[in-house]
């Protein structure tokens, strides 16, 4: 009964949404339950998104009436909403936002649909950082008497819950216990669920074919990470969220490295394998020793078999270590490849900076290259940049004969899709399909 009257009592006002951004309108919170939240969410899982939801908390809302007055109190959360309002617009593309709205009596609360193909966890992270640090600057433009304290938090919504309104309340009481980082709350109960992953070491390893466009045949695999089967944290995108905001991220990708190394042991595979690493983590100071910790133990893998995928497109500027890191493996033998080239000025930056062995190029150039002949033009244009590199390029997230068509007749050295292979456990003698 308590937990219903919580869920009751949340919706138990009138929230304000934009949809789109340009056009806000007020709705009961019964129609919200039954329309255009739940529509929304909806939308984005049957076109293949994810969704998260992110939470601003105000950790001293309630203290700000006290100091500003009522009048001016009133005044802060219309100027909240408003500045909000606008960071969003600026920072987001419209089509990605389902929602804006007080769904938290506490800060503002944003629904996103997140296409996992084109986002990693601490590509959102960033934005959503960027998008309160905005919003703290303008709102102390506005109102310089106002001192707010915000927490940020964000989880995403569960796809297999039987109720999806049940699921979004969860996943929003899950995303403000990360703001929050409260004791006693979800915030801790995810944080030990994670804890045991990494001690059990308990995530599943799938494996995806790298195809050589001109032969057709398997040149090398990219391995795939999934949490506990049937869990809240099977998604990599869950999983990596909560690792990414509860300092743990380092401590899973070592777990990664780890189960891989593990795999080609145990399989005998000999073809180059693809390890995706956010640059926090290659850039960890730690990360050089703990590599070579680990190959110690399986002498009989080289590092010329492995190819290390720094998995970001935010730009490496001031990341020292991360580049000296790599010149260090690289010397021991280690390929280096930059993923998700073409997606924006940040992955070009990253090859001038790392000059990469190997360039994938982003699944937003590929989708549809058959039918759009500036996408071809785009992706003539980065091969001549991977010429001009010495690198090798990839080409991601091919899904039907006509894109594949189109990376042969422009000479594409491998790809990877859908159209070749759907990911799957790495075994002895496993061929492409």
């Amino acid at each position: 009964m308590v937990h219903q009257r919580k869920i009751r009592s949340s919706f138990g006002k009138w929230m304000k949404l934009f949809l789109p951004l340009q056009k806000m309108r007020f709705f009961p919170p019964q129609f919200l339950v039954r329309d255009p939240i739940t529509k929304g969410v909806w939308k984005a899982f049957n076109s293949g998104n994810e969704v998260a939801i992110v939470v601003f908390n105000i950790k001293n809302l309630r203290e700000l009436p006290d100091q500003l007055g009522q009048q001016g109190y009133t005044k802060f959360i219309a100027c909240l909403k408003k500045v909000f309002q606008e960071v969003v617009k600026q920072e987001i593309d419209s089509e990605e936002v389902i929602a804006l709205h007080d769904y938290s009596s506490d800060g503002l609360t944003l629904l996103l649909s997140i296409d996992h193909s084109q986002y990693c966890v601490t590509e959102i992270d960033k934005k959503m950082k960027k998008i309160l640090r905005e919003a703290e600057k303008n709102l102390y433009t506005e109102m310089p008497a106002a001192s707010p304290v915000f927490d940020m938090g964000y989880m995403f919504i569960e796809k297999k819950h039987y109720s999806i309104q049940e699921a979004i309340m969860k996943a929003h009481q899950q995303a403000l216990a990360m703001a929050e980082k409260r004791v006693q709350s979800e915030f801790n109960e995810m944080l030990y669920a994670l804890n045991k992953i990494i001690a059990k070491k308990d995530i599943r390893m799938l494996a995806q074919p790298i195809i050589n466009v001109a032969t057709g045949e398997v040149k090398a695999w990219e391995m795939l990470t999934r949490g506990p089967k049937g869990t809240g944290l099977e998604s990599p995108l869950q999983l990596f969220s909560v690792a990414k905001q509860t300092g743990l991220l380092y401590d899973l990708e070592m777990i990664v490295f780890e189960k891989i190394i593990e795999q080609i042991k145990a399989t005998g595979c000999r073809q180059d394998i693809f390890i995706n690493f956010t640059p926090l983590t290659i850039g960890n100071e730690r990360f050089v020793r703990d590599i070579k910790k680990m190959l110690a133990k399986h002498k009989n893998i080289l590092p010329s078999q492995l190819t290390l995928e720094v998995t970001e497109r935010d730009s490496i500027e001031g990341m020292d270590n991360l580049l000296y890191n790599i010149k260090v493996l690289r010397t021991w033998g280690f390929k280096i490849a930059v993923d998700d080239t073409g997606a924006g000025y940040a992955s070009l930056h990253s090859i001038s900076e790392i000059m990469p062995d190997i360039i994938k190029i982003d699944r937003s150039v590929i989708q549809d290259i058959d039918k759009n002949s500036v996408k071809e033009s785009m992706l003539q244009g980065l091969l001549l940049i991977a010429r001009e590199a010495g690198s090798l390029v990839v080409a991601e997230g091919i899904e039907n004969k006509d894109e594949a068509l189109v990376l042969s007749r422009n000479k594409v050295d491998l790809a990877q899709g859908y159209f070749y292979s759907r990911p799957r456990a790495l075994e002895k003698g496993l061929k492409s399909s």
